[in-house]
């Protein structure tokens, strides 16, 4: 048995500075604009996503968050620096395109889970630390 889901691969990405959004195009006709605080709040890394299930850690704090540079991480993925010095997420081209097509889903559940732990998305991060995280980088 044999599976050939095929993962669409990017055709075009482009870093809009000034409405703070990613703009991904990808080989199947889709287009996406994910907003670089979403980007944030969902970063695959451990700081964010932690160790296991449960061990998420709500992001706040990252509305006017930007993206300073942009590195290619092979031939399957991107991995952005934010301006608040995050850098340790890898972007994959089928993880961006879950971002994308899934963004209303995904911003729901985020601003659900700000309420649940009764914080403002604005809220400054607790613990918060210049080195941008307390599991350090892998």
């Amino acid at each position: 048995m044999t599976t050939t889901t095929k993962i669409p691969q990017p055709t075009a990405l482009t870093v809009h500075q000034s409405s703070r959004v990613l703009e991904v195009g990808f080989d199947d006709g889709l287009t996406f604009k994910i907003p670089f605080e979403m980007l944030r709040v969902y970063s695959p890394s451990a700081e964010v996503q932690g160790h296991g299930p449960g061990q998420e850690v709500l992001q706040t704090g990252k509305r006017d968050v930007d993206i300073v540079s942009m590195e290619a991480v092979g031939h399957y993925a991107v991995q952005p620096t934010f301006s608040d010095g995050h850098d340790t997420g890898i972007f994959s081209w089928d993880y961006l395109y879950r971002l994308g097509s899934q963004q209303d889903e995904l911003w729901e559940r985020y601003l659900s889970r700000l309420q649940e732990a009764g914080v403002d998305r604005d809220a400054p991060m607790k613990g918060a630390s210049s080195g941008g995280g307390s599991c350090g980088h892998h």
